[in-house]
């Protein structure tokens, strides 16, 4: 009730991505505070259950909720966030070069909607001053994923290019990485969810995963395709199939959406990315589909209009082994972690589940 009482009528009166900023400033400054993490934990923290934890990938994850990229782009306060209840993070998206993104104001709340509107354009501070925002992290608590894309000033045909500068200088860094060729304020770079440009770009990327795993010497790291909510069914198939043909490890279903269906505050008609309630269930949808398309043999990360346990369990059953929140954060505060939590282990009881893998994928065979 803290948030909701005192932080969020405090926030909401301020821009936006001011608001964002102190989020995140403040988070970094009390992550970093001696106590501060305990402080976190001590008010948000989400004991692990046995019911929820899942090893995926070789990597442990405590809870099946995590922080989807964007809220955290550059990496600067993932000792605060891993104390708030997240089974795993996104940091990014990060691209080679820092760039400033788009002209301001660029995010737009929809209250009634319970949405967000935004046309960011993968502001970040570049892979440099992310790998020494990691670094100075130290022994994490939770696993981290690296969301990476490409520069605005780069051109499709090098696009491939940029994923790989940003592997070579993140790869100690992350936990797994997630190729972003989905949002939808980077000119073009959607098309590289299609055809041969996907191929040319996950094969470099899975190249390049190689190259670092073998300079490095440490265990493998999953690479997961993070795929837009506006694919046609016949787009959705052939850019799974090229997913799956690459051997990358999972699929983020989904990014923000263009559609504008349904909206009914004056935001509606700013342009850019649209998260939060509206997605709710073409996100669902969407994972089903992927679930039907690699036979359940994929594992898929659920992202999009996750305000409930409910919400976060439907996405499950579609086909969602992980989901992601990132616009209900910022409407209902930290405590929505441990509501979903509580939530599924409620929901798995109700149906006679013992572990959330048996739940999984089960509304898609």
């Amino acid at each position: 009730m803290l948030y909701k009482k005192l932080a969020k009528p405090v926030l909401f009166r301020m821009d936006p991505e001011k608001a964002h900023h102190l989020t995140i400033d403040g988070l970094s400054v009390v992550g970093n505070m001696p106590g501060g993490k305990q402080l976190l934990k001590s008010m948000y923290g989400v004991p692990e259950s046995p019911q929820l934890s899942q090893e995926l990938w070789g990597l442990h994850f405590g809870n099946p909720v995590g922080l989807a990229a964007g809220l955290d782009k550059n990496a600067k306060a993932v000792k605060g966030f891993s104390q708030l209840g997240f089974g795993f993070m996104e940091v990014g998206t990060i691209t080679p070069k820092p760039q400033p993104g788009n002209e301001l104001p660029r995010l737009f709340r929809l209250p009634e909607d319970k949405a967000l509107i935004n046309r960011m354009g993968f502001n970040n501070v570049g892979t440099a001053e992310m790998a020494h925002n990691l670094e100075k992290t130290g022994k994490r608590a939770i696993p981290v994923a690296v969301n990476i894309g490409k520069n605005k000033s780069t051109p499709n045909e090098q696009a491939e290019e940029d994923y790989r500068a940003c592997i070579g200088a993140l790869y100690t860094y992350g936990d797994f990485f997630v190729v972003n060729i989905s949002s939808p304020n980077t000119p073009d770079l959607r098309n590289l969810q299609h055809g041969d440009d996907l191929k040319r770009l996950l094969s470099t990327v899975r190249d390049e995963m190689q190259v670092q795993h073998k300079k490095h010497g440490c265990t493998t790291k999953p690479v997961l395709v993070k795929i837009a909510p506006d694919l046609t069914d016949e787009e959705l198939v052939l850019t799974v199939q090229i997913i799956q043909e690459s051997g990358v490890s999972g699929i983020i279903a989904t990014n923000t959406t263009l559609s504008r269906e349904g909206l009914r505050h004056a935001n509606r008609e700013q342009a850019g990315g649209l998260s939060g309630l509206p997605l709710t269930q073409r996100s669902t949808d969407v994972i089903r589909r992927v679930y039907q398309l690699t036979n359940g043999k994929l594992p898929i990360i659920g992202a999009g209009g996750i305000f409930t346990a409910q919400d976060a369990y439907d996405k499950i059953r579609a086909g969602a082994s992980l989901v992601e929140v990132y616009t209900a954060l910022i409407y209902e505060g930290p405590g929505l972690l441990g509501r979903i939590n509580n939530g599924l282990q409620e929901l798995l009881k109700k149906d006679g589940f013992t572990h959330i893998s048996q739940a999984i994928g089960i509304d898609s065979h």
